[in-house]
């Protein structure tokens, strides 16, 4: 069964998950702070909000150069992760209106999935303690690509674990970035705003509509 959304039908929902169905950008902003302060590199919030997105590793090797070999760069990503799981963890859940759109597409057999830049370890930390795991039936992240986003391989990869063209899908996103690697693909996308605003998405045509959280979704099903 298809689900309409916003003039557009679409045969599956892949779902970023950081800032898109869990609301823990600010967590993220503060432990790469923290994390780049230990490093030398001070950065206000403001600051690591625009500048701060995409795989770890690529984050690292874009501001430092060289400074650190690949396993240097591969501990930083990894510390600034656990920092970010214990800040967060007592305040962990899904995004207003998630749960019950989440049950309603199970409910009509919409195909749904999940494709991340965060690594492996954040994604189960979050699909296990809030037990979403069941409800996806693919689910990529950082360590299954080996371009980051904007390049859209992450959610070709989603698409092709579907069983969907990529285009047939709808995209839920929060930031440029992710919405950028969404057109690239070829697939629309619906942005949660919970950390960027509609203006910074300006030069994106295929964005559907912009909603706080999920209880201002339109949608239906048939």
């Amino acid at each position: 069964m298809p689900i309409h959304l916003y003039n557009t039908t679409a045969e599956a929902l892949i779902f970023d998950m950081d800032g898109t169905m869990v609301d823990n950008m600010m967590a993220h902003h503060r432990a790469w702070q923290r994390k780049l302060r230990s490093l030398g590199l001070k950065m206000d919030l403001e600051e690591v909000r625009e500048k701060i997105h995409g795989v770890n590793e690529e984050i690292l090797l874009r501001l430092f150069g060289d400074r650190f070999d690949e396993a240097e760069r591969r501990y930083h990503a990894q510390d600034k992760e656990a920092e970010y799981r214990r800040v967060f963890e007592t305040e962990l859940r899904l995004l207003d209106g998630l749960p019950e759109f989440l049950e309603n597409a199970r409910e009509a057999e919409i195909k749904m999935g999940i494709g991340t830049a965060a690594p492996a370890e954040n994604v189960d930390f979050v699909l296990d303690k809030l037990e979403l795991r069941d409800w996806f039936g693919t689910v990529k992240h950082a360590g299954d690509v080996t371009k980051g986003k904007p390049d859209p391989e992450i959610y070709q990869l989603v698409a092709e674990g579907l069983g969907v063209p990529v285009q047939d899908c709808v995209i839920f996103e929060d930031s440029p970035t992710g919405a950028q690697a969404a057109h690239n693909a070829g697939s629309p996308v619906v942005v949660v705003t919970t950390t960027h605003q509609p203006e910074e998405f300006s030069h994106l045509p295929n964005v559907l509509q912009f909603i706080k959280d999920f209880r201002e979704l339109t949608y239906d099903f048939g």
